[in-house]
């Protein structure tokens, strides 16, 4: 785990309506100039502007646009929870179901702007409330895999707990990376690859030779 940079914390958090729609309205701000102009490009001047106020209210919350990715990085990862787990069937659904259902819910969780995906993917910093944030929400999807699998009939691991870091770490990244740049693998096939490694490894076949 990387170290926490503590020069990209917001200044500070708002307590009133006013200030709360202010502190969003710069966040979308940036999100669409980063996405439009690029990191270098992305000034907090650009940003305030697009947001309509002066840059000297944008630094009452955010001393650099450093913090202000760093944030909009805790809300990429807030929504990234893998919401179809708790609703998954396993009396009706086969192994291979419930691992797409993981996949599927991580590739949608990511498809909202590639561009600024891979802005924070490169540029962000790690605040320590990003890695507040990082660690907390690992510890949450580990634990539901964990207990998915300790409940399907057809997981055939040694260890549960390590295979539960391993498919959260391998779909995390892979799926990063590929909604980060989508035209390198086109979305179907890299789901269908992934859910037939993921299922292989948990039944505990053994790959053909050659």
């Amino acid at each position: 785990m990387p170290s926490a940079d503590r020069r990209v914390q917001p200044r500070r958090k708002p307590r009133q309506v006013r200030a709360e729609l202010t502190y969003e309205r710069i966040l979308t701000a940036a999100a669409h100039v980063f996405a439009e102009h690029g990191y270098a490009a992305g000034t907090t001047n650009r940003i305030a502007e697009r947001a309509r106020i002066s840059v000297g209210s944008l630094y009452q919350y955010f001393p650099n646009k450093d913090a202000i990715l760093a944030e909009l990085l805790v809300r990429h990862i807030d929504r990234g929870r893998w919401t179809q787990a708790d609703r998954l069937d396993l009396s009706a659904g086969t192994l291979e179901a419930m691992v797409r259902a993981l996949v599927r819910d991580a590739i949608d969780n990511h498809r909202d702007d590639p561009q600024l995906l891979r802005i924070m993917i490169e540029e962000a910093s790690f605040s320590p409330e990003v890695l507040e944030t990082i660690e907390r929400h690992g510890r949450l999807r580990v634990g539901q895999v964990r207990d998915l699998l300790a409940r399907h009939p057809d997981v055939r691991v040694r260890d549960l707990d390590t295979a539960a870091e391993l498919i959260v770490t391998t779909v995390e990244m892979n799926t990063h990376k590929l909604m980060a740049d989508p035209r390198t693998i086109p979305v179907e096939t890299f789901e269908n690859e992934l859910v037939d490694m993921v299922t292989r490894y948990l039944r505990g076949d053994r790959w053909p030779n050659g």
